[in-house]
């Protein structure tokens, strides 16, 4: 089973790429988001992808499915629990930015996700009722999602900080910080986002 791929851009479409690695042309999905990360990539350049493969009886044919990083895969992979949401169903519906999504999720906008690519109001509500309250280390702009965002370096300061100096968990801090993102979006520096988050654990302790 392949899980990693790297090579060279041979061919590029709307939905797929081909990716020349050993002698071997790899046509790979892609979902949107991926997709537009390659924009301005020349073919016959090198590229990487984190690959989810998918082949059943009732889909002999292996499907390749890429991503930028090991993030990326895994919030496919827990898309890919919420009921009536295949692979190639998921693949076409992701868009928009695994963080985006992730806080639509999270934040109940179930507006936002109807409009993904072949996701209705019903489905977005099942997504809702599956994944909300997972989606917040997802959530988080920066490089573990790899969406890029002029407040990554300013929030991988504060994540920073929070786990290895002050002793929260990962997970409890990636939330924390998403939280205090969503309150306000127009902090620039780690000291703005350390007020923003201490403020918002005050607020919740009253």
């Amino acid at each position: 089973m392949i899980g990693y791929l790297e090579g060279k851009l041979i061919h590029r479409d709307e939905e797929r790429v081909m990716v020349l690695a050993g002698q071997v042309g790899y046509e790979v999905m892609l979902p949107g988001f991926v997709m537009a990360t390659l924009a301005d990539r020349p073919i016959g350049e090198g590229v990487a992808f984190y690959i989810y493969f998918h082949q059943t009886e009732r889909q002999p044919r292996p499907v390749l499915i890429g991503f930028n990083s090991e993030a990326e895969k895994a919030f496919f992979l827990q898309f890919l629990s919420v009921e009536a949401i295949g692979p190639i169903k998921a693949v076409k519906a992701l868009t928009l930015p695994v963080a985006e999504v992730a806080r639509a999720i999270e934040n109940k906008d179930a507006a936002l996700l109807g409009r993904l690519k072949g996701i209705g109001g019903r489905t977005a509500q099942k997504i809702i009722a599956t994944l909300s309250g997972k989606m917040a280390e997802f959530s988080l702009p920066g490089e573990e999602t790899g969406v890029p965002s002029g407040i990554d370096s300013t929030a991988r300061q504060v994540l920073d900080v929070m786990v290895n100096q002050l002793g929260h968990r990962l997970p409890e801090a990636r939330k924390m910080i998403a939280d205090a993102l969503k309150r306000n979006g127009d902090i620039q520096t780690p000291e703005a986002l350390f007020d923003e988050v201490y403020r918002g654990e005050a607020a919740h302790d009253r």
